[in-house]
């Protein structure tokens, strides 16, 4: 548990704290997150939710590790593997996907840790291993349909030629409209996941606080 909880706390700041991650903490969250794959893989690791919730965190930085091989491919074979508009997008928006899940997840976390304080028993049946599976699946697929969408708009952007008639506009239009959305969501959702991270883990330190005194 003291590992998890110093993973935990590494991830936190790289997500929720630092304003964007730099080279430095996403190697050490991703040697992290490769150390805690290996942890849960013991026989000694009860299965519960949050221990569900920190795997489907550490397999989240497999897409850094996807993309970071996949950059240094395309650099070391610049010459023979032709770049497009479709490649630059999807490592980007890999990142994306890895930064929108992490932060996500490290919610979860958040939250079951309120429930565990405040309302344990209460709360028993919500804190299954099952819902916390169904959660991080919906994560998954909610971000993954977000990085497609993200996709088409970065590849239609970035093609050289524009649609100028017919079915093809809308398409455009809806595209990149529904993508300026997206985008304007995602900030000021990672901006009130912030908020409520720090008021949760501040209530739980104040009431801790208490019951020792």
């Amino acid at each position: 548990m003291k590992d998890f909880r110093r993973y935990l706390v590494l991830k936190y700041i790289q997500y929720l704290v630092l304003s964007s991650s730099n080279a430095i903490s996403t190697l050490l969250g991703v040697l992290g997150s490769g150390y805690v794959m290996l942890i849960l893989q013991s026989s000694r690791v009860s299965s519960k939710s949050t221990a569900v919730f920190i795997s489907s965190l550490a397999k989240a930085d497999l897409l850094i590790f996807v993309s970071a091989v996949a950059e240094l491919f395309l650099w070391t074979s610049s010459a023979a593997v032709p770049r497009t508009a479709f490649t630059p997008a999807l490592l980007q928006n890999l990142l994306v996907a890895n930064t929108h899940i992490s932060a996500l997840l490290l919610s979860c976390v958040a939250v079951e840790a309120y429930l565990i304080t405040f309302f344990p028993m209460e709360s028993r049946s919500l804190r299954t291993v099952r819902n916390a599976r169904l959660t991080s699946r919906a994560i998954w697929l909610l971000v993954a349909a977000e990085c497609i969408l993200l996709q088409v708009d970065d590849v239609l952007k970035a093609s050289s030629t524009s649609p100028s008639c017919g079915p093809t506009v809308w398409l455009f239009l809806l595209s990149s409209g529904a993508a300026a959305l997206l985008r304007a969501l995602s900030y000021l959702l990672g901006i009130l996941l912030r908020i409520v991270n720090v008021y949760i883990y501040y209530k739980i330190f104040f009431s801790v606080s208490n019951r020792t005194k």
